[in-house]
């Protein structure tokens, strides 16, 4: 239609006709970005609202469960920020644990910002009946050992390679003390010592990393990790060979020169 006045008239009569059948109305014409991109908008008042979508939240928060789930044994281990963490993930770790069915975890003793760490071997039947290492005969001794050197119990911390007991009391295996290892340096970096004693053949190797004999070890202080270790018999062993008395004493001897030397508290 070429007459502009025309088409409005026609227009016009259209709407009259329109508002006689229909009642009155208005007409909003949409813009074009409008016409472009409809989209549903919700009236003024509010009574009807956008279904809340929680898929986007759902997925992320199984993506974060996955994440934990995939952890790798290690990465879990260091996850751990406190003593308490790390027992609780301890008490869960099947690797742990012997061939010795029904053992309780012997997990560790003492102050736990001691400036002396004492590692042994492994728990025997009194450990593992009251999952305190040290507390039979040899831990009775290793009380008065470290008593005639000016140390309490309450003082240091004590700990074992192996965090539950062997069958028979026999020397923790190989395998055992390499499942162990990761949980026990873990323990060592968050109590942070200034001096770790080993106590035993088995405890001293296996932190040192080196197979040779106990007498080789001793009287030197070797370096781990940022800290000195010092090692000597273990007190089982002064129980049946009165021969490793005196040298055992040298040793306590030497640790505490150095530990007092390091500013060790107290």
């Amino acid at each position: 239609m070429n007459d502009p006045k025309r088409f409005i008239e026609r227009a016009a009569e259209f709407l009259k006709q329109q508002r006689e059948m229909y009642g009155d109305f208005s007409v909003k014409l949409d813009t074009d970005s409008e016409t472009r991109n409809p989209q549903i908008k919700e009236p003024a008042t509010g009574f009807i609202s956008k279904p809340t979508d929680n898929k986007q939240s759902d997925k992320a928060q199984a993506k974060a469960e996955n994440v934990t789930e995939k952890k790798s044994t290690a990465e879990r281990i260091q996850d751990c920020a406190t003593l308490e963490e790390l027992m609780e993930l301890c008490k869960e770790a099947e690797e742990l644990k012997t061939d010795l069915d029904g053992t309780n975890l012997v997990f560790g003793v003492g102050n736990p910002s001691a400036d002396l760490m004492i590692v042994g071997e492994a728990p025997g039947y009194n450990e593992d009946q009251q999952g305190e290492p040290f507390v039979g005969q040899a831990g009775q001794l290793l009380d008065k050992i470290m008593g005639a050197i000016n140390f309490k119990r309450s003082e240091i911390y004590i700990a074992n390679i192996l965090k539950h007991r062997p069958p028979d009391n026999r020397d923790p295996k190989p395998e055992e003390r390499q499942r162990s290892l990761p949980y026990l340096l873990r323990q060592i970096e968050l109590i942070d010592p200034k001096l770790i004693l080993c106590v035993g053949r088995i405890s001293a190797t296996t932190l040192l990393d080196k197979e040779t004999s106990l007498g080789n070890l001793r009287n030197t202080f070797h370096e781990f990790h940022g800290r000195e270790l010092i090692v000597t018999y273990h007190p089982a062993a002064l129980l049946y060979n009165q021969k490793y008395k005196r040298p055992t004493w040298e040793d306590v001897q030497l640790l505490r020169k150095r530990y007092d030397e390091l500013g060790g508290k107290p």
